[in-house]
């Protein structure tokens, strides 16, 4: 009898690890094929913002300000060419073919020519390879929804500290397409988004890339002095894991002129300029720039917030030193107070 009773007892727990262990196979399983349905649909928004032709109107929001532009992109063989409206104050467009843009001021009548310094325009926002993103963030599918007429399936990025925001992304269901992009602090609330209200997916936006400013023949022509520089002389030892160091440049900047007094109210004083160097640092979602310049002028130390942009601005010695990032301000305040200049 007591050998009976243990028999039985051995199969009920054999039979009840059997089962756990399947449920637990069931579960791993499951979570790996969603772990890469994640990743495929990842890799898909990457790929859509720079391989599919598409012009459409998106709404920026930040708080209770919005501002509304066109994007128009499309692929001429092996050129890739964007153009970018701005329509809310001062008309402005910008025109890329690969790395060269070109931005119109029509208020002056300027051409300001320049090269790509940043490849996050919505909504190619994914500049990182999908698989990285997990070792900083919970990916995981989240919905089914309409963005601008489409049906889209939104995935979730939580982070896995509190040194970076969480993103929810609604792609286009047939394309891959980023229709919409959150920002989620850690209270899973909205701190920006932006989102396409109107879109044409197709060759149909052929037509849509060139200025709509006409002949510029006679317009102003300015290059912008933006080149690459090293800037390993400054040490950067708080940045949050997985930044990593993806550009350095060099740019001059041109101040305003300031007016003269006196009887000729029009004159100006000759326009200040200064050299601004620039360290970026990324994940692959979101970045953190570190500006640096001689500490000549006279700035007041301080933050601010503007929607998930946060900056500090510092002075260092004979620098002045602004930090921006996409990131919570505790962030940027230990990568503001890390930052040291060597062999000085």
């Amino acid at each position: 009898m007591r050998q009976t009773k243990f028999l039985l007892r051995s199969f009920i727990i054999l039979s009840t690890l059997v089962a756990l262990s399947a449920r637990a196979e069931g579960v791993s399983t499951e979570k790996l094929a969603d772990n890469h349905e994640t990743q495929t649909l990842l890799k898909r928004i990457q790929s859509a913002a720079q391989k599919l032709n598409y012009s459409g109107t998106f709404v920026y929001q930040q708080a209770n300000q919005m501002r509304t532009s066109r994007i128009t992109h499309m692929l001429e063989g092996r050129n890739e060419i964007e153009k970018l409206e701005v329509l809310d104050g001062k008309p402005r467009e910008y025109i890329r073919h690969n790395e060269d843009v070109t931005c119109y001021m029509p208020e002056t009548k300027t051409l300001l020519i320049e090269k790509r310094v940043t490849q996050d325009v919505f909504p190619a926002i994914l500049a990182s390879i999908p698989s990285d993103l997990t070792e900083y963030y919970n990916v995981k599918l989240g919905e089914i929804g309409r963005v601008a007429g489409h049906e889209c399936q939104a995935v979730l990025l939580e982070p896995k500290d509190k040194m970076r925001y969480g993103y929810k992304l609604w792609a286009e269901k047939n394309t891959g397409l980023l229709m919409r992009a959150q920002t989620l602090n850690s209270k899973n609330e909205i701190v920006e988004q932006i989102s396409f209200t109107e879109i044409v997916i197709g060759n149909a936006v052929r037509g849509r890339i060139k200025s709509s400013f006409g002949n510029t023949s006679s317009w102003h022509v300015e290059h912008s002095a933006v080149s690459p520089t090293n800037l390993d002389d400054w040490a950067v030892s708080g940045m949050p894991p997985g930044f990593k160091k993806v550009r350095e440049l060099k740019r001059v900047v041109v101040d305003a002129p300031v007016p003269v007094s006196g009887p000729a109210l029009t004159a100006a004083a000759s326009p200040n300029k200064r050299e601004v160097s620039q360290i970026v640092f990324s994940d692959g979602l979101a970045a953190i720039s570190v500006f640096i310049e001689p500490g000549s002028q006279s700035r007041t130390e301080g933050s601010m917030q503007q929607g998930a942009l946060n900056i500090v601005g510092k002075r260092q010695g004979d620098f002045w030193l602004t930090i921006v990032g996409e990131v919570p301000a505790a962030a940027i305040r230990q990568v503001a107070n890390s930052i040291e200049l060597k062999n000085k």
